[in-house]
């Protein structure tokens, strides 16, 4: 597979917390000019990068991020709003302490509520799998599958660790029909990637692939 095959499922992305406009505004200009899948970055940017990618470009925002324990009311106002200003997809935040407890109904509630708001738009849903157990993994892609969320998205790329192959291999085994994968966090080359979507992922959120086609330094998310 080469690069620009690999270019089309990858999520090109920032979302640090001193992220600036001219920042952002490169990170459009990249993935335009590299023909990503989509541009993902703070949702204070959504509307300034939707006008200026003028739909040469989906632009992908997150919700409840990175802790994912903002109150369900509030995820749904941040999705919508998100909307309004042009995101055409949504990663949100489970609440990890809802898995913890083993509140399931509370979680795959929370995924069809932001879902409704979607609508015929994307929703992937982040589970952190560098915090969760196994049983806990599994758990998520069965939820993920009956709330009708379209991805289910292994980390935030801000916690201990990132996408692993054992993850997304995982993953493969246990969604059902119609859920898709994002591997995200820590994927550091194209053989990486390569082999990610070997395992399964159909996307892949990552800053580092563009930087490693133009051959700069591939630091970061």
């Amino acid at each position: 597979m080469n690069a620009s095959e690999i270019l089309k499922h990858v999520d090109h992305t920032l979302l640090l917390t001193t992220s600036t406009w001219p920042e952002i505004k490169q990170i459009c200009d990249d993935a335009m000019k590299y023909r990503t899948a989509s541009v993902c970055i703070p949702p204070s940017f959504v509307k300034e990068a939707a006008d200026y990618v003028q739909g040469k470009m989906p632009v992908c925002t997150v919700i409840g991020f990175p802790n994912g324990y903002a109150t369900t009311k509030t995820k749904e106002f941040e999705t919508g709003d998100a909307i309004l200003n042009g995101a055409a997809e949504i990663d949100m935040v489970i609440n990890l302490g809802w898995l913890k407890e083993k509140k399931y109904d509370m979680i795959e509630e929370e995924i069809r509520t932001l879902k409704a708001v979607c609508e015929e738009k994307i929703l992937k849903v982040i589970i952190e799998t560098c915090l969760l157990t196994e049983e806990e993994k599994i758990r998520m892609c069965e939820i993920v599958t009956d709330a009708g969320a379209d991805y289910i998205k292994t980390s935030t790329g801000f916690s201990t660790a990132g996408a692993t192959f054992e993850d997304v291999a995982l993953f493969a085994r246990y969604i059902g029909p119609g859920v898709k994968i994002k591997a995200a966090g820590g994927i550091a080359s194209l053989e990486d990637a390569e082999k990610f979507l070997a395992l399964g992922a159909d996307r892949l959120g990552t800053s580092r692939i563009i930087k490693l086609v133009k051959n700069e330094e591939a630091s970061g998310y």
